[in-house]
């Protein structure tokens, strides 16, 4: 017996700037790419299952005079009841210390789409002293729209998985 499951994938990109609380002043660049997607669209979308809108995300951040292109992993959350927010939560190193950078877009509003979710402000902790690192803010840039709606369709047939491109 073969079971089907159909989920996304989807390859997100973040640029913008960080400043270092502590450092030399100004603006340093920050960017983070990550993919994330559930398995089981049916699953993410019920509001009775623990990944309600919820998911992981793996990737890289790049943030001007901490790291380059440091592997992260971590979650995201699209809490549109409540909060209103979509949340990151990213973890990653920097020169073997753990950090942590957290990414709010805030106070969604559907009728304010192109700027309520695509800025996300952000704070960098070093979870090893509990430190505040930096804060700044990145855009989702709409020129990377279509790269975000790459979607993968994903089958299962009994123990082997194939992934299908559209």
């Amino acid at each position: 017996m073969s079971t089907t499951r159909h989920g996304f994938r989807v390859r997100e990109r973040m640029v913008g700037w960080h400043e270092l609380t502590g450092g030399p002043p100004g603006q340093l660049p920050l960017s983070f790419e990550g993919e994330w997607g559930p398995d089981r669209v049916r699953d993410w979308l019920d509001p009775r299952e623990p990944t309600f809108l919820w998911q992981e995300i793996r990737g890289t951040v790049t943030a001007g005079g901490l790291c380059e292109r440091a592997p992260f992993q971590g979650t995201l959350s699209l809490e549109y009841v409540g909060p209103r927010r979509i949340r990151y939560a990213l973890d990653f190193d920097v020169d073997g210390r753990p950090h942590r950078l957290v990414g709010d877009k805030e106070t969604l509003r559907w009728w304010n789409l192109a700027v309520t979710h695509t800025t996300c402000f952000v704070t960098i902790t070093d979870l090893s002293t509990g430190r505040l690192v930096s804060r700044g803010t990145v855009l989702f840039r709409l020129r990377d729209l279509p790269g975000l709606l790459r979607i993968r369709r994903l089958v299962r047939h009994r123990d082997r998985l194939t992934r299908l491109h559209w």
